[in-house]
């Protein structure tokens, strides 16, 4: 072979060695960067899902801070401690009892009124407020029933479930007053403690009215809104996440079955709904909604002009306790 002929067959090697290493190169250079890229994927799924995570706990176990007071330091009413299993034995209810006396006898009266509290507070509710309602109540010859959900109490402390469990906590007390002998019961509810209400009332017949005030019914939907308020996430897949996270830490399933029974019933109770035009957690087109479906000349709607999220009473205690006295004289 001649030298020239050795040249070219060196070069031809070098350029195919090089060329090989250029390949293996780049053959190195796209499988780290497709590694990188479903690593980040991989870290960016898992950031998603803690932070999702976080803030299901976070719904599921909110802050409540401590009962500050009682019936008798804040109006002189006498009442009594009671704890009872809810309905379905998976949780104790902590409750308060307020009794009170038929107009002209000195027996307890036959009639009870159940305060049912929204997410993020306890029986006391300072805002609504709930002390004053209880004694309101009371000088109109109801008994009345203060209690706490279990995501509230401090000493049977439980998950909230968004109704699913609450509504058996809240059927527990009306179980209660009629085992005092109590044959007219009427609920209160204010925001979920309204929805939590609605839910108990198509499982029982011995609710025979409800007062809802700035009525929330829990579903993936309004939980997002909520959520948006403070912290800015997409609707999907924050809901489907969130949804599919809460049972986790509540061991109750999570979806819009219970809410879409809620706004298509016509309950053979009457229904008081009131509900402000500024409330920013509960839109006041489901109330509305709600309120179009009830048939009996008893129920009623009050849309209360510039209204916030359980802040009507606040925004005239007058013509709110006037309204609700004579809703309970209508039954």
């Amino acid at each position: 072979m001649s030298v020239s002929n050795q040249l070219q067959t060196t070069l031809k090697g070098a350029v195919h060695t090089q060329t090989s290493l250029a390949v293996k190169r780049k053959l190195k250079l796209t499988h780290f960067s497709i590694a990188s890229f479903v690593a980040f994927l991989t870290f960016l799924g898992l950031v998603v899902i803690v932070s999702h995570a976080i803030i299901a706990w976070n719904l599921a176990f909110p802050y409540v801070p401590p009962l500050e007071s009682n019936p008798m330091d804040k109006k002189q009413l006498s009442y009594e401690v009671v704890i009872y299993p809810s309905r379905s034995g998976e949780t104790t209810v902590d409750s308060w009892f307020i009794p009170a006396l038929a107009p002209l006898s000195n027996q307890e009266a036959k009639q009870t009124v159940i305060l049912s509290h929204g997410y993020g507070a306890n029986r006391e509710e300072s805002w609504v407020p709930m002390y004053d309602l209880a004694q309101l109540l009371n000088e109109l010859n109801y008994n009345v029933i203060m209690f706490d959900y279990g995501y509230a109490s401090k000493s049977y402390n439980a998950p909230a479930t968004w109704g699913s469990e609450e509504k058996n906590q809240l059927l527990a007390a009306v179980d209660y007053a009629k085992e005092r002998g109590s044959e007219k019961i009427i609920v209160w509810g204010f925001s979920m403690g309204g929805g939590t209400a609605l839910q108990a009332a198509l499982e029982s017949d011995d609710i025979d009215a409800l007062m809802l005030d700035s009525l929330f019914v829990p579903s993936p939907d309004t939980l997002h809104s909520n959520i948006n308020q403070y912290i800015g996430l997409p609707k999907y897949p924050t809901t489907a996440i969130i949804s599919k996270l809460l049972p986790l830490w509540t061991n109750h399933a999570f979806s819009n079955q219970v809410a879409e029974t809620i706004l298509t019933t016509q309950y053979d109770i009457p229904l008081y709904i009131m509900h402000g035009t500024k409330d920013n957690k509960a839109d006041v087109h489901i109330a509305e909604q709600i309120a179009s479906n009830q048939q009996l000349e008893r129920s009623q709607l009050w849309i209360v002009e510039d209204g916030q999220h359980e802040l009507l009473f606040r925004k005239d205690p007058n013509l709110y306790m006037q309204k609700i006295a004579q809703f309970l004289s209508s039954i």
